[in-house]
């Protein structure tokens, strides 16, 4: 069976939460429940370090303002991991040329992390932080729960792991003056910061 399916999904899942991923893919490796999944995710540092990265990303998440600076720097990365999983799960499975994945992968990553950085932004622009701690968690279980169905159900995961981008893709179009909100707000904050450290 081709293993684009699953090179989709974990491409949208890594636009998400990227560490969360290769943990995932790593411990169902481990424990039997992903026979064909690639060594390198189940070796021990491997592990460890997502695992740590995990719940820093866990806590940065939940944060107002912090989340959106993880993203901002997680911009190159979660496209990144979304490239390296999927040529990896194409060079283990051999149906799907490796370039072929990573594009795969890596494109569905950077357009996943748009929308979650986007989203971020517009909540960011209301003052109270529960909102924050909603939608990290609802992130966290959704790419938890469409990872994991992914091992048993790859295409139904895909069809999944489409309609949320599409879905968030479109949200992002009725959130973008929330989102011009927050970015003038940051731009007035730097300026302001700006004119207190010049020198008189």
């Amino acid at each position: 069976m081709s293993v684009l399916p699953l090179v989709f999904t974990s491409g949208w899942a890594s636009g998400v939460n990227a560490y969360a991923v290769v943990l995932l893919l790593g411990l169902f490796g481990v424990t039997g429940v992903g026979d064909d999944l690639p060594g390198v995710f189940q070796r021990p540092e491997v592990l460890i370090v997502a695992g740590v990265l995990f719940l820093c990303e866990t806590v940065a998440d939940k944060i107002p303002y912090v989340d959106s600076l993880w993203d901002s720097a997680h911009t190159v990365v979660r496209p990144l991991a979304g490239a390296w999983v999927g040529a990896l799960l194409a060079g283990q499975s051999g149906s799907l040329p490796d370039v072929a994945a990573g594009l795969l992968g890596g494109s569905t990553a950077l357009a996943s992390h748009a929308v979650k950085a986007g989203t971020r932004m517009a909540v960011n622009t209301s003052p109270e932080p529960f909102s924050n701690i909603v939608l990290s968690v609802a992130e966290d279980l959704g790419v938890g729960g469409v990872v994991a169905f992914a091992m048993f159900h790859p295409v139904a995961a895909a069809v999944v792991a489409g309609v949320l981008l599409a879905g968030g893709l479109l949200a992002l179009v009725f959130l973008f003056s929330r989102i011009r909100r927050f970015l003038r707000r940051r731009a007035r904050r730097r300026e302001a910061r700006r004119l207190i450290s010049r020198p008189r």
